[in-house]
């Protein structure tokens, strides 16, 4: 490839919008353009790094024995509401009518319409398992779409779905994409950690997620340094830090704490630690058929420990869904505003579900049910009844105990893969069957697997930057080799030798660029850093005199002195191309 046959745009700064260094970087270097909130045109650049991603994410699922084929972006309503998931997806369905008045989505994901095509195309046991997969243009609607690529509302998305005879063959296919995956992320290049996670929307018993290692990620990632143990902080377990309750030391006392809402405020008045002070949350339960109100439930956690959200999403009588409370059912259930309520001697009825380190705490600190009050010295059984639940609620810290030893650390992610054991959730709800060994139907057994291929590209780059601009791994770099001729248009010496150089290393296999444009060397080298091909190979009139050329790893400081004669052989050992001149 030559520049000045190329589409090489490159913009000194970013757009205000843009919030997240892959953002700003990927709109820079003209990989990207905005057409609307979360929707990019991926331009010459930028498509480039998505289809090699695209190349290694193909080859390694048809090693895996997967079979790639292509379904519609748009899909009929029908059978999302087979599944159910036309109403309980939520706002980020895309919904539309054709000129009909028919009901259509655009797929976010592609469940619905692979399970048709089984029930459809499968109907012995002997031709089971299989995996479909393809890669497809994905719509979520997001509400608020930010970060670029990373939170985007059309995304490039390879999506799997495996069908089985039994759970334990099930289970052998997921196992087998967990070790594709493994092989996918190596061969990309990217420091990663694939982690225990919760089930979410999809559904299933089994999950795990293939998490990029980055400070800006959005996840937090649980995991033990001296054992294999890694999880989403959203199913790691927290461990119970106070091993049995104490009996009581001081009597309950309410105290004054005008205009102080939160623990931390209320301890330093006290001076007391924030773990002796206890947090209330209070969520919601809408009416049902059965139960005609309102349900009040309060969680507590210890003032220095959070919520997890899902692990209240699995409990009872929260599994069904549920919402915060409102400023309005919080003071008619506690007679209080929310930064004084307490799970003392409430106005009106609630389901108390105590974290289990919050379980074995005495002389504690909580609302007082009384705005600009608190209560200290607070005991179980004494002033409050006993909760109605102890359970594990809140999200791990950073030197909490893992059960198998060793202490749990916890790090910043980047999602980039999700495989599920989806058992019989959608084969059952589309009547998905096959006529197994005594000729009688049985349901398919069903996991799915999905890759970002555009939020990999992303994550990349949130992984793999510096002032200057990207470095991209070799495997997925636009380009692996740039050559830089300076000032070619005035030296026959410097465009032969760089056309040479040029030649020979495609000849080799490598993915080469030569920037023969007339720029200054300054700006060529510039856009280059930018746009962060991983090997620059500068040829100069100077450098010539003396039978050299210089050539820079992206990662490195510092330029090499090398003969043009050894030049070929040293970019191709930079690029672990071995089959090579020598």
């Amino acid at each position: 490839m030559r520049a000045s046959k190329y589409h090489i745009n490159t913009l000194k700064e970013a757009p205000a919008e843009a919030e997240v260094t892959s953002h700003q970087l990927m709109t820079r270097a003209g990989m990207i353009r905005k057409i609307a909130g979360g929707i990019y045109t991926y331009m010459p650049l930028g498509l480039r790094v998505l289809k090699k991603i695209e190349a290694i994410v193909r080859e390694e699922m048809d090693r895996a024995g997967a079979v790639e084929l292509l379904m519609p972006l748009v899909q009929p309503a029908e059978l999302w509401e087979e599944s159910g998931r036309w109403t309980a997806y939520g706002p980020e369905l895309l919904r539309i009518k054709d000129r009909h008045q028919r009901d259509f989505v655009l797929q976010p994901t592609s469940e619905e319409v692979i399970t048709d095509i089984a029930r459809n195309e499968i109907q012995s046991w002997r031709q089971l398992p299989v995996n479909f997969y393809h890669i497809q243009t994905k719509f979520r609607d997001e509400r608020r779409p930010r970060f670029g690529l990373m939170r985007g509302r059309e995304f490039t998305m390879k999506d799997a779905y495996s069908f089985d005879r039994s759970e334990e063959a099930a289970q052998a296919s997921y196992d087998n994409m967990y070790d594709a995956y493994m092989k996918i992320f190596t061969r990309l290049g990217l420091e990663f950690r694939a982690v225990a996670a919760d089930t979410g929307s999809i559904g299933g018993s089994r999950s795990h997620e293939f998490q990029v290692i980055a400070n800006t990620g959005e996840d937090l990632i649980v995991y033990n340094p001296q054992s294999q143990y890694a999880a989403n902080i959203e199913l790691a377990d927290a461990p119970c830090l106070i091993a049995t309750r104490s009996p009581a030391g001081k009597a309950m006392a309410k105290v004054a704490t005008p205009n102080m809402t939160k623990c931390e405020e209320v301890a330093a008045l006290l001076k007391r630690p924030l773990s002796d002070t206890v947090k209330a949350v209070v969520l919601a339960v809408e009416p049902t058929e059965e139960i005609k109100t309102v349900q009040i439930f309060v969680l507590l956690v210890r003032g220095d420990h959070e919520l997890n959200e899902v692990k209240a999403g699995k409990l009872p009588g929260l599994n069904q869904g549920f919402r915060f409370a409102t400023d309005d059912e919080i003071k008619r259930t506690f007679g209080c505003s929310p930064g004084s309520l307490g799970p003392v001697a409430p106005v009106g009825p609630v389901t108390i579900i105590a974290d289990k380190t919050v379980a074995n705490m005495h002389d504690f600190i909580c609302g007082a049910n009384e705005d600009g009050f608190h209560l200290d010295g607070v005991n179980w059984g004494r002033d409050l009844p006993e909760p109605d639940l102890v359970t594990d609620l809140r999200n791990v810290v950073a030197g909490d105990l893992d059960p198998n030893g060793g202490t749990l650390n916890i790090q910043r992610g980047i999602e980039v893969g999700h495989i599920f054991f989806l058992g019989d959730k959608y084969s059952k709800a589309l009547n998905a069957t096959f006529l197994d060994t005594d000729g009688k139907p049985a349901i398919m057994q069903m996991g799915c697997y999905g890759i970002g291929i555009s939020r990999i590209a992303a994550a990349a780059i949130e992984q793999n930057h510096d002032d200057r601009g990207m470095i991209w791994p070799e495997a997925i770099a636009p380009f692996q080799v740039v050559i830089c001729p300076l000032n070619a248009h005035k030296s026959e010496t410097v465009r032969n030798t760089a056309e040479q150089l040029y030649q020979d290393l495609i000849s080799y296999g490598a993915d080469v660029i030569i920037d023969d444009r007339d720029i200054r060397p300054g700006v060529m080298f510039a856009e280059w850093e930018l746009i962060g091909v991983p090997v620059r190979v500068t040829v100069g009139d100077r450098g010539l005199k003396e039978g050299v050329v210089e050539i820079q790893h992206r990662r490195q400081p510092e330029a090499e002195k090398i003969t043009v004669a050894q030049a070929t052989d040293f970019v191709l050992e930079q690029l672990k191309l071995r089959a090579h001149a020598t």
